[in-house]
């Protein structure tokens, strides 16, 4: 498969501390692919590097071979790489289905003065926008919670809004940030199913995630980050058994991180 996403050299300085240094890897379309690592790790800011809410001091991030480090963060989701956050990006105060309509915005073809007028454009835009914001509350097993207000959603069905946000803008990669954070165990395996259904959906996936048992199920690949530095790329089971990564993580049971 051809890399849809590439990652160069790409190190971030905040004065003397390099947060991110030297990174580089690729993202395989349709694929998911994980990035752990300790806390401090640098994974944080590699999502803002990659989504471009970040400027790199040096090195790049390329999608489909276009260089796309230093666009605006909306240019960037409008090309099709977009970052979830894990709950500030939903209105509360507006039902399920709404949330996931307003999330087509990048895709409008009216003005905003053509939807306050109802132009044609507008009204094939609320029509279209309403069929796929059905298709992917479907997809994501939430149709049954559409018309619910978002502030009154049990946390997994949160997340699951956040993700279905990001399908929305019609991504072609999908960068989540912990999906799996704060979830019991039937939670998670949930959520498992619903990112891999994303990735049948032809969406890549890259994640960053502290749930080990998680992240050894659903990865294609992992990359691990220690102190800003990549220290090891490969599949679970190579992950599994590096010693560097074993290392890293001393100090941690060793049933919590899947080793």
């Amino acid at each position: 498969m051809a890399d849809v996403l590439t990652i160069d050299k790409l190190t971030r300085r905040f004065g003397g501390l390099y947060a991110v240094n030297n990174v580089s890897f690729n993202v395989a379309e349709n694929e998911i692919l994980s990035v752990i690592g300790p806390n401090g790790a640098g994974k944080s800011t590699l999502f803002k590097l990659i989504a471009s809410f970040l400027r790199p001091t040096s090195g790049e991030v390329c999608f489909k071979g276009e260089r796309i480090s230093g666009l605006a963060p909306h240019i960037v989701a409008r090309k099709g790489v977009v970052r979830t956050f894990q709950e500030t990006t939903i209105f509360r105060n507006m039902s399920v289905r709404e949330n996931v309509i307003i999330a087509h915005h990048l895709q409008s073809r009216a003005t905003l003065f053509g939807y306050f007028m109802g132009s044609r454009n507008a009204r094939q835009d609320e029509q279209s926008f309403g069929e796929s914001a059905d298709d992917i509350l479907q997809l994501l097993n939430l149709d049954h919670v559409a018309n619910e207000l978002a502030s009154n959603l049990p946390h997994g069905n949160l997340r699951a809004l956040g993700i279905a946000i990001g399908l929305a803008t019609n991504a072609t990669v999908l960068l989540l940030d912990e999906p799996f954070a704060g979830m019991n165990h039937e939670e998670t395996m949930r959520t498992v199913q619903m990112v891999q259904g994303v990735r049948d959906r032809g969406v890549t996936v890259l994640l960053v995630e502290h749930d080990m048992a998680a992240v050894m199920k659903i990865s294609d690949r992992i990359v691990v980050l220690n102190f800003g530095e990549k220290i090891a790329e490969g599949t679970a089971a190579e992950i599994q058994h590096d010693e560097r990564v074993i290392e890293a993580y001393l100090g941690i049971e060793d049933e919590s991180i899947g080793l």
